[in-house]
């Protein structure tokens, strides 16, 4: 390919091939690449709100809350009262959620290194800072919709400390 391609071209194909790669390894579980990488990462971040696990999967809240509700139908997810905050609900892999995940991790492991290889820690740390940097980018370009992703680009600007 030319150098001079267009990077929203390289990342939507990138994109695009991670996506169709987890879709194969997980259609055979009845999930799709959103409801698995919630899966596996409910499994990594037990007990998060449904802010928290949107904030983490970087997508926008309804979204992450039409999978949540698709999961539970399934009673592989549920929410919990938050003991500490009652306006807030603590996201849990129910015990068959948990079977699933267990099944799920090896999986993410392979995607995730499959994704990584053959770059070193320095290519990997410059890569997602310039993904970031994308990332940022669109949220200038477009603006942040909604208070929660205003609030959420917020969040991720200063958990990086400010770097753009």
């Amino acid at each position: 390919m030319p150098d001079q391609e267009p990077i929203t071209r390289v990342i939507g194909a990138t994109r695009r091939r991670i996506h169709q790669a987890v879709g194969r390894r997980v259609h055979a579980h009845g999930l799709n690449p959103e409801r698995f990488w919630v899966l596996v990462n409910l499994l990594e971040a037990p007990g998060a709100s449904l802010r928290e696990l949107a904030r983490r999967l970087r997508m926008d809240e309804p979204s992450a809350s039409r999978i949540m509700t698709s999961l539970a139908r399934r009673r592989l997810v549920r929410a919990r009262p938050d003991a500490e905050d009652r306006r807030r609900r603590k996201l849990e892999l129910t015990l068959e959620g948990r079977a699933l995940a267990g099944v799920l991790v090896p999986v993410a492991v392979e995607v995730r290194q499959a994704v990584e290889a053959g770059f070193t820690d320095e290519e990997k740390a410059t890569l997602r800072r310039l993904l970031r940097r994308i990332g940022d980018n669109m949220v200038a370009f477009e603006g942040p919709a909604s208070p929660q992703e205003r609030a959420q680009a917020a969040g991720e600007a200063a958990a990086r400390g400010g770097e753009g």
